[in-house]
């Protein structure tokens, strides 16, 4: 019983853990959506289905570990069943191998749950503690019902080491969140992944105008040349995903976006997948209008978007796709081109592609060059950089901001992660969600350092007080107890002897 007790806790805690995880990957989840759908061509919300089964997994042991506490409680055997034995065996085996698939195909999530900790870690240990100060209850009535003195020595030095560690971990628990109210950077500004995708399908002209509505003072997209020498907005390689080439060129729909000529793409229809496939939970929420609108979008010619995002007044930021196509110099020209004859400031024209990045500062000296690294040792420093969020710790963001060095980080949708990042002084974030991150006026929290130190201290005396009470009022009980079995015993002797007599 004790040895399935302890296994039940651990695969509640090795769950609860998982659970932690998924809420943490959700932000990057789309990305993932994506990849299942270039590799079978089904389109599905699969964080759903993580959330359904995470949801089914922790409840289950929760419910379980409840019932145990209970029958340890009234100091009743658990006699686990053996269906129960294989479910939580079956529980833990899924949970492993979720975080070896983690581990394996998603590596640079295990970056995103170092981030997170840095909005969590203080509420965590919060949590931890009054968790472990509540298992102080269960475990005293253990101690004191059994007679395995070594048993009871393993569990209290176990106990007392878990919770001196608790109680020293704030030691450890960094977050550029604490700090003083007057130490705030400046509000990240906002960068819309493909527009606003959320609100319109990505990458056309109604994401751009959905995004200028969030106060997004860059758009940021892609950009391929077709076969005649249009550049064209488009992030996939194939055009499956967001138009409806398979309905229009079924025997072309594998073919590369650039293999089409500019008349072909202009008959796709590239709005109509995002109500049928509804990528983001926020379609249902379209209103009539917006769906009329999107059902009448086509793909955007970069010479139409930059019309529009100069009659907007925001700026531009692109990738020039597929970066390995051989005739890609002259997709640099023809962009080139594009761009000196729209007559947009060339300061609003930030430029992504590394290759042939001397010629585009030869022939366009304005335009903005954006690095997507770090700067290297005994190099000029760099005006512009744009990383994913997990490259960049808060420090670097910090020295960055000092030598002005303006950073960009993508793709940022939770609130947790843009209070992170704007707590540490990122320069703006590329996101899906502009939406949700414009109605932030303060990051979720903000807490002087004075304020946590003496929250740490009272949780931690009050958690030491909670302990100390179980375990000597627990200890009070025990002693009635067998001081009532003792009287019990004796008194049943006499009867006993009475009636031999």
């Amino acid at each position: 019983d004790c040895s399935w007790f302890l296994f039940l806790f651990c695969v509640f805690l090795f769950t609860l853990v998982w659970l932690y995880f998924t809420i943490i990957i959700l932000n990057d989840f789309h990305n993932f959506n994506e990849f299942i759908f270039r590799q079978r061509k089904l389109w599905l919300d699969w964080s759903l289905v993580l959330l359904i089964g995470t949801a089914v997994l922790i409840t289950y042991s929760a419910v379980l570990l409840v019932l145990a506490l209970c029958l340890q409680l009234c100091g009743q055997p658990l006699k686990l069943h053996w269906l129960h034995k294989t479910l939580l065996i079956l529980t833990a085996l899924v949970v492993a191998a979720a975080f070896t698939g983690l581990g394996i195909k998603w590596a640079e999530e295990w970056r995103s749950a170092y981030i997170s900790l840095q909005a969590t870690g203080p509420f965590l240990h919060i949590g931890i503690v009054v968790g472990m100060t509540l298992l102080a209850w269960p475990l005293a009535s253990f101690i004191y019902r059994t007679r395995n003195t070594g048993l009871k020595v393993f569990l209290l030095l176990v106990y007392c080491m878990v919770m001196i560690a608790l109680y020293l971990a704030p030691l450890g628990i960094t977050s550029p969140c604490i700090m003083e109210e007057n130490q705030l950077p400046p509000k990240p500004a906002l960068v819309g992944h493909r527009g606003a995708p959320m609100l319109a399908p990505e990458n056309t002209l109604m994401s751009l105008r959905k995004a200028v509505d969030c106060d997004v003072q860059v758009f940021e997209t892609d950009v391929m040349v077709s076969t005649d020498g249009v550049p064209f907005l488009m992030h996939d390689e194939e055009l499956t995903r967001t138009t409806n080439v398979q309905d229009v060129f079924p025997e072309r729909a594998a073919l590369n976006s650039t293999a089409f000529n500019w008349t072909d793409l202009q008959q796709l229809d590239a709005g109509s997948w995002f109500l049928e496939r509804r990528p983001f939970p926020t379609v249902q929420s379209l209103s009539a209008e917006d769906r009329d609108q999107v059902t009448e979008q086509r793909i955007p010619s970069l010479e139409q978007v930059l019309e529009a995002a100069k009659q907007s007044n925001i700026s531009i930021m692109f990738d020039l796709r597929p970066e390995n196509h051989s005739d890609y110099q002259s997709f640099v020209n023809a962009t080139l081109e594009v761009i000196l004859q729209s007559g947009i400031p060339l300061q609003r024209v930030l430029w992504l592609p590394d290759r042939f990045r001397e010629q585009v500062k030869q022939q366009a000296p304005d335009i903005q060059q954006i690095y997507g690294r770090k700067r290297l040792q005994n190099e000029e420093p760099l005006l512009h950089v744009n990383l994913p969020y997990q490259n960049m710790s808060s420090e670097e963001i910090r020295q960055y901001r000092q030598d002005n060095i303006s950073v960009n980080l993508y793709v940022v949708n939770q609130p947790w992660l843009f209070s992170v990042l704007w707590c540490s002084g990122v320069t703006s974030v590329t996101t899906n969600a502009c939406q949700v991150l414009k109605e932030m006026k303060r990051p979720i929290w903000l807490l002087p350092s004075s304020t946590y130190l003496m929250i740490w201290i009272v949780a931690d005396c009050t958690s030491f007080l909670v302990i100390l009470w179980a375990f000597l009022l627990l200890r009070k009980c025990s002693q009635r107890r067998q001081s009532a079995e003792s009287e019990t015993d004796v008194l049943l002797t006499k009867i006993n002897s009475l009636m031999h007599e």
